[in-house]
């Protein structure tokens, strides 16, 4: 199922905090994507109706299944594809902004045949090309 960029950015965000601090609220998200409230409030209601996020009373945000496939897609694209710019010489900030652009729009066959390159040159000096 294809969802919005702007859903995999949150659902991606909801995993990384998640994984940082254990328990989620929307502030967290607030404070982490540097949106507004009432735009982290619609979206986390938008998540919700579509079976991707679910709130307890306490306000704390839950993963279903649904959303934590996609959280792990997009997070392990964004991690892979940061660590691959950044061997290539790319700068840290400008490794990770590339990868968030990247990991939504790379098809699944184009990003298993970069993770497939990568792991098979890891042992070569990394991901990078040579400077032969």
């Amino acid at each position: 199922m294809k969802v919005q960029e702007s859903a995999e950015d949150y659902l991606e965000s909801i995993l990384i905090l998640k994984e940082k601090k254990g328990l989620v609220r929307s502030i967290d998200v607030v404070h982490h994507m540097g949106y507004s409230k009432p735009s982290v409030s619609r979206a986390m209601s938008l998540l919700r109706e579509n079976g991707y996020v679910e709130m307890d009373k306490e306000g704390f945000l839950t993963l279903t299944e649904a959303g934590m496939t996609i959280a792990s897609r997009i997070y392990e694209r964004h991690r892979l594809l940061t660590r691959w710019l950044s061997e290539l010489g790319v700068s840290p900030e400008v490794a990770a902004e590339d990868a968030c652009r990247i990991e939504h729009d790379i098809s699944e066959e184009t990003f298993l045949r970069l993770k497939e390159h990568i792991a098979k040159n890891e042992g070569k000096g990394g991901g990078a090309p040579s400077a032969s």
